[in-house]
């Protein structure tokens, strides 16, 4: 069920928020509210992975792109108790000749800085994010 929310905005943003909302690819204005303030209220609740607490306890997605040889090292990751990994998948990326390794798991923030810092000092890693999910206290699941 929907709530009607307002809320008072000075002539400038509110002269810009419908062009933020467009450059952001949003065609609906409480979607683009309700999302921006979800965000900002988790980077300020626990910031990015960067500046979490050691011992946050956080699942999201580290996404890895590749060349070939690293296979081996992701396997130990995967099979490693520094992270729980609840399922992974790999795909090839054949535009951009890239392999991408997909991990979804749980486990500590410093956790996933030292797998993501080892990942990115390994030749033929070109690139490691890690997308962590969005703080909730219910839902689907």
């Amino acid at each position: 069920m929907s709530q009607i929310i307002s809320f008072s905005a000075d002539k400038y943003f509110a002269g810009i928020l419908e062009e933020l909302i467009e450059k952001s690819g949003y065609q609906n204005r409480s979607r683009f509210l309700r999302d921006a303030a979800l965000y900002f209220s988790e980077m300020q609740q626990r910031g990015d992975l960067e500046n979490m607490r050691d011992d946050e306890v956080i699942q999201g997605h580290m996404i890895t792109y590749y060349q070939h040889g690293i296979e081996n090292k992701l396997l130990h990751i995967r099979h490693s108790n520094e992270i729980d990994v609840a399922t992974y998948s790999h795909t090839s990326l054949k535009q951009s000749h890239t392999c991408v390794n997909v991990m979804q798991a749980t486990g500590r923030a410093d956790s996933f800085r030292e797998i993501i810092k080892q990942l990115k000092n390994t030749p033929d890693v070109d690139k490691v994010v890690f997308i962590s999910a969005p703080l909730r206290d219910q839902g689907c699941c």
